[in-house]
């Protein structure tokens, strides 16, 4: 699910992020949402932002508990685009784009900044996570 018209703000991820627990993060995720930034280009939001390294060609994916906190990140851009999506939206992107994307990161200008790995977060979305506690 991707929509921009939706609530710009996750209470489970933000209280997640607080609490530094990555369980709860994993949790929110796959129950909840998330801020996706978007790239505009020509006037229209056509796809996600992504941030980069100079030298590198590596990228890093920006995840959002708030609007708020990505407009932090973006001070100078005077009209900043986000999309609401899901947990099975971001197993998919990361899925896509594992071997462009070098780390993801959540609140990145804070209050409360946290990481992990691409390949950790497609394990935590993992659709058999959750179903049965005998694997």
């Amino acid at each position: 699910m991707t929509d921009t018209t939706a609530n710009t703000r996750s209470e489970a991820l933000a209280a997640a992020l607080a609490a530094q627990d990555v369980v709860a993060v994993a949790y929110a995720l796959r129950n909840d949402y998330m801020i996706v930034p978007q790239l505009v280009v020509n006037g229209e939001a056509a796809q996600v932002r992504v941030f980069g390294r100079e030298g590198s060609d590596k990228r890093m994916l920006l995840l959002f508990s708030a609007a708020e906190n990505y407009v932090r990140v973006v001070p100078d851009d005077v009209d900043p685009q986000v999309m609401v999506c899901d947990g099975k939206w971001l197993r998919e992107f990361l899925t896509v784009h594992a071997s462009t994307l070098e780390m993801v990161f959540f609140d990145i200008a804070g209050p409360n900044v946290m990481q992990a790995a691409p390949a950790d977060l497609l394990k935590a979305l993992s659709p058999e996570l959750g179903h049965s506690d005998a694997d």
